[in-house]
């Protein structure tokens, strides 16, 4: 069985919004909300576990939850101090761990992820151990100093961008974040865990469009990806 855990604790401080950036709307619904029926209409995954800020669990349970009757969501838990303790909350929240083969971790802002990567980066979790999406860098990535200047340009042919659902086998995860914490190691994301201990970590090709929604731009670029998504749909109608 699936579990999949969807952190959604962040402020949004980038946002610049007086609302929590999961709750902003996007063509007409919470970005948490888009993010969630994705996960709610795939029959692998049994139950999601939604990790959000302690200020927001009321918002979030009558914004999101209860109005499109997300069923799955079994449990909302609050946020820790950083990402590794707000996921880390939300695994020992989980009931029946024996029974779970893997746990996603996927972003709450990141609405776009389809079924298929999903499925693919579950199906490469099952054979590695840990999966992640993720894209080849496109831009020349320069490695800069404190006031500003170059200090190197490095070679991106295997530079990846790294994006969420990461899949994991379960007692792979909680192995990764038992000795992370025994060594007061903080990664930047549940992939990193597990490269502490040497454990490999198999990268699976996303898409561009699996945005995450972190400042205004990105907003402006998901509200113009619904929009292209929405003239394909019509176009694809019989008759049109």
């Amino acid at each position: 069985m699936i579990a999949a855990i969807i952190a959604a604790a962040g402020v949004g401080k980038r946002m610049g919004h007086h609302i929590p950036k999961p709750y902003l709307h996007l063509a007409g619904k919470p970005i948490l909300a888009h993010t969630l029926k994705i996960f709610e209409a795939m029959p692998e995954i049994r139950e999601v576990t939604v990790v959000v800020h302690p200020e927001d669990l009321d918002l979030c349970q009558d914004t999101v939850i209860a109005p499109y009757n997300l069923k799955k969501v079994l449990r909302l838990v609050p946020g820790g101090k950083e990402r590794q303790d707000s996921v880390y909350h939300a695994l020992k929240a989980l009931k029946n761990e024996d029974e779970l083969e893997i746990i996603l971790v996927h972003d709450g802002v990141r609405p776009f992820v389809t079924p298929e990567q999903i499925r693919r980066v579950i199906d490469a979790a099952r054979r590695h151990g840990g999966a992640v999406l993720g894209s080849p860098a496109q831009d020349t990535l320069k490695r800069v100093n404190p006031e500003g200047r170059v200090l190197q340009t490095l070679e991106r042919t295997d530079i990846w961008q790294i994006q969420t659902p990461q899949a994991f086998q379960t007692p792979l995860l909680w192995r990764a974040f038992t000795e992370a914490y025994s060594r007061n190691f903080y990664g930047t994301d549940e992939a990193s865990l597990l490269e502490e201990i040497q454990q490999p970590v198999a990268v699976i090709p996303g898409s561009p469009f699996n945005l995450k929604i972190t400042t205004p731009e990105d907003l402006l670029l998901a509200e113009a990806i619904f929009a292209l998504r929405r003239r394909k749909k019509h176009a694809s109608r019989p008759g049109v």
